[in-house]
This record gives C-alpha cells, structure tokens and sequence, in this order.
C-alpha cells in the first residue's frame, strides 16, 4: 500500500481541492495522512472526512509590519522540527501540498527526508508560501495556464483545480428543505469564503428589506459573522460555513456573490452559475483575487464589482442585472474546455509515488 501525506490550510481554499483527492486516492487504496495546523479549519474538515490528522505549529510570513512578526519566526522552526519527526514516523512514497503557511515545514520537511514533493498554486500568481516550497518540489501543478509563465520549465504542469465529484449531486429538493424556503422565489447564494467578508456582509443585510421583496437569499457569513438578530428572518437564511449540504444550495442558487477565491471561481464555472465576482482589495491581499476576477469577466463568465465600489446601491444593480443576464452568463461558461483535474493531479502524484517505493 503507498502512503501519502497530504497538507495545506489556513482557509477553505487550502483544503476542498485535497478533500476531492482524497476521494480519488481512497478509490486506489492509498494509506492516506494529513498534516495541517493545530486549530486550524483543516483539522475539523479532514477529521470528517476520517482521516489521521497531525498538528504541527504554524506561523505566517507577512510583508507588512506586525508584532507577531517577531513570535511567528520561533513557531515556523518549532514546526519545522515537528514535521520532520512526522515525517519519518509516516514514511510516505509521496508528499502533495496545496499551500498555505502550515505546508511550507511540511514540504521542507519531506525534500529533507528524500521523499518526492508535488506542490499545486491555484491562483494565477505563486503566494509567498509556494514561492518558498517551488525550489523543493519535483512537480508544481497550476490552475491557470498562465500561471506557467511565472514557474520553472520542466517542473510545472497546467492541471486545474480538482473538484469534489459530490458538488455536482446536488439536489434542488433538499436545498430547499435545508433553508425552509418554498422555491417560489429565485435565490441568491452569498458566499464570503471561510473568513467571511465583512464589507459583503454588511451590504447583503442593509439590502435585505428590498432583496427578499424579489428573492430567496442564503448567507455563507464566515466563522463568528452569523448576526442572531436575523435568525428568524423569512426568506434569509445564514450560516458561518457550509461543508456537507453545500452541493445542495449550489443546486437551487440562482446567482452567487462570491469572494474571488482560485477554487471558488473554478466551482462556480464547473456548475455554470451566474455570479458576481467581490476580489479582495490589493489593499488588503496581493491581489490574486483580482487577477482572477479579471480573467473571468473577460471571458464572460462573471460580473465583476470592485470592493471600492462596493455600495448598497451597486451590489442591488449587480444582482439583479445578473439575474435578468443569467441565460447569457451560463451559455458562456457552458462553453468552457474544462480538464478532469483531480485524475490528472492523482497520475502526477502516482508516477512520485512508485519513484519514492523504488
């Protein structure tokens, strides 16, 4: 039996695209493990998933000034060290990473102890995570072809993002079960990732009296941004994070506000569901969100609404110009070639696999 280690974390973004490989490794018998931070959103969604689950210590590596700048430096080597133990009580055949600070001692960690280190970047640009893992990693996997243009020839590969194959089950019955709704109304989908988004947040419910004269509105708020003054509110439901009946909200959303989030776009397309893309700021990240918004927008697939000119106003126009345009905005990502990534990420990890058995 080969072994695996898994890693990646810090958000939801960092883990989905391991939870659909997960699925694909099981079906070839692979003793799978996971390496996330402690408290991290990771632990509680691999351990549903049953998988053994190891914390390590995490630290980010910020460009900004900030006082943990000085702590987090003593947590990095404190997980380095354990993750180089791990490593050799796991003794996998292969190491795959999806990104996120924690997987950056792991990756070292795996380099050290000779065992093969496949890596995936799902924005259009490297993070500063992977551009510290792509010199130790024998295969860097991307979402985006042009993402090709800024790693080193011979190691990347243009795969996709892999999917889980559960989000395309859902069903329209049970979403509406879900959320007491009568379906009588179409549904907006508010999604402000695992985070949540308190810009997003506070513009939806400002907009709640007029939304709900027209529509359905389900609210994915973010971790502590559930606001119980709202919980008995008709035609509103919310929720800090949806994991399970996800599939089944994707199923009777008619149009998606969304972060611009490399996996939630790339789920957003794989569904053909009319969105309006939020990108975080570059004040406020480094921008890949933009950059990913911006592809989106230029292919048709997305209407874009800057975070600067996020109003109550703007966000109404968005929503229901999109909604009148649905039609359009899913006949043009119907059209997009999509790649089954999840196999072609599993073959890239099998081929290490069998090097790190020999």
């Amino acid at each position: 039996m080969k072994k695996i280690v898994l890693t990646g974390g810090g958000t939801a973004g960092h883990v989905t695209p391991n939870m659909a490989l997960i699925e694909r490794l099981r079906e070839a018998d692979y003793d799978i493990s996971y390496i996330g931070s402690y408290t991290g959103i990771e632990k509680g969604l691999i351990e549903g998933m049953g998988i053994p689950y190891y914390g390590i210590s995490s630290g980010k590596l910020r460009r900004y000034f900030d006082l943990k700048n000085f702590s987090d430096p003593f947590r990095v080597m404190k997980g380095m060290r354990e993750a180089k133990k791990l490593m050799k009580q796991l003794k996998p055949d292969v190491v795959f990473s999806k990104g996120g600070f924690v997987a950056v001692p792991v990756v070292f960690a795996g380099k050290k102890c000779k065992v093969p280190v496949i890596i995936h970047e799902s924005d259009m640009t490297p993070g500063l995570a992977n551009k510290l893992c792509i010199p130790k990693a024998d295969k860097v996997c991307c979402n985006f072809v042009e993402t090709l243009d800024y790693l080193p020839q011979g190691k990347a590969v243009h795969t996709g993002t892999p999917l889980r194959k559960e989000l395309f089950m859902g069903d329209r019955r049970k979403g509406l079960e879900f959320c007491e709704f009568d379906g009588k109304k179409p549904v907006i989908m508010v999604v402000g990732g695992s985070t949540g988004a308190a810009a997003i947040n506070e513009a939806v419910r400002n907009l709640l009296p007029t939304l709900l004269m027209k529509y359905n509105v389900i609210h994915l708020c973010g971790k502590g941004k559930n606001d119980p003054s709202y919980d008995n509110t008709v035609g509103y439901k919310q929720f800090e994070y949806i994991s399970k009946e996800l599939k089944d909200l994707f199923a009777i959303a008619d149009v998606v506000v969304s972060r611009a989030g490399a996996n939630a776009v790339c789920e957003i397309l794989a569904l053909a569901k009319p969105n309006i893309l939020i990108p975080l700021s570059a004040a406020a990240s480094r921008g890949d969100q933009i950059l990913n918004a911006e592809s989106f927008e230029k292919q048709g697939y997305s209407y874009v609404l800057d975070e600067s000119r996020l109003t109550n106003e703007t966000l109404l126009e968005a929503i229901n110009e999109v909604y009148a345009d649905r039609d359009k905005y899913i006949e043009k990502m119907k059209t997009a070639k999509q790649a089954d990534a999840t196999e072609t990420i599993f073959r890239i990890i099998d081929e290490a696999a069998n090097k790190g058995e020999e």
